[in-house]
C-alpha cells in the first residue's frame, strides 16, 4: 500500500507542465496581423508608417535583375523609393480585408507568430492631361516575420513586380 501511494505521487508529481507555445503562437499571430493590415492599409493611404519596422528590418528584393538581394527598409534610398511608387502609382489591396495566415518556424515546421499572405494589388497610373488612366492586377504571396518587440524585422513579397510595371508604363 505504501509503495502504491510512493508510485502515485511520484507519477503525479513528474507531471509535465502543459506547452503554451501554441497559444503564445496563436497570440503573436493576431497582435502581428494587425501590424500587417495597418502596413496594408498605410500603403493604400500613401502614408507609409516607419515605426512598424525595426530599426534593421530587411525586405527581399524579389524584382528581376536586382542587383542586391535585400534591402533596409529604413535606408534613405528604400523610402526616397517608396515615395517615388506612392506619387507615381495608386495601390488598393484586394480582396479587402485579405485572408491571413499563421507563418511556421523554417526549422521547427510550429507556428512562431509569423504572418503570411496571398492576394493581389491593383496598381493604377493615374491619368494626366494627354493620357488615360492604365491599372494592373498583380497577385502576390507576402511573408513578414517579427521581433521581440512586435516590430517587423524581415519582409518578402513575391509577385511580377517587373511586370506590372512594364504595363503600366510601355
Amino acid at each position: 500500500m505504501y509503495s502504491m501511494l510512493c508510485l502515485a505521487l511520484l507519477i503525479v508529481g513528474c507531471k509535465a507542465e502543459p506547452d503554451n507555445s501554441a497559444k503564445v503562437a496563436d497570440e503573436l499571430f493576431v497582435k502581428n496581423s494587425e501590424t500587417v493590415l495597418k502596413s496594408i492599409s498605410d500603403w493604400e493611404n500613401e502614408t507609409p508608417d516607419y515605426s512598424i519596422f525595426a530599426e534593421n528590418a530587411v525586405g527581399l528584393n524579389t524584382f528581376f535583375g536586382a542587383e542586391v538581394d535585400s534591402v533596409r527598409i529604413h535606408s534613405e534610398a528604400s523610402k526616397a523609393q517608396d515615395k517615388q511608387f506612392l506619387e507615381r502609382y495608386d495601390f488598393k489591396f484586394l480582396p479587402s480585408p485579405p485572408q491571413l495566415l499563421p507563418g511556421v518556424n523554417a526549422d521547427t515546421k510550429l507556428p512562431d507568430g509569423s504572418v503570411r499572405y496571398y492576394g493581389a494589388w491593383k496598381v493604377t497610373l493615374p491619368a494626366t492631361d494627354s493620357t488615360e488612366a492604365k491599372s494592373g492586377i498583380i497577385k502576390v504571396y507576402n511573408s513578414l516575420d517579427f521581433d521581440e518587440n512586435g516590430k517587423i524585422i524581415y519582409s518578402q513579397g513575391y509577385g511580377d513586380y517587373s511586370g506590372l510595371l512594364n504595363y503600366l508604363n510601355e
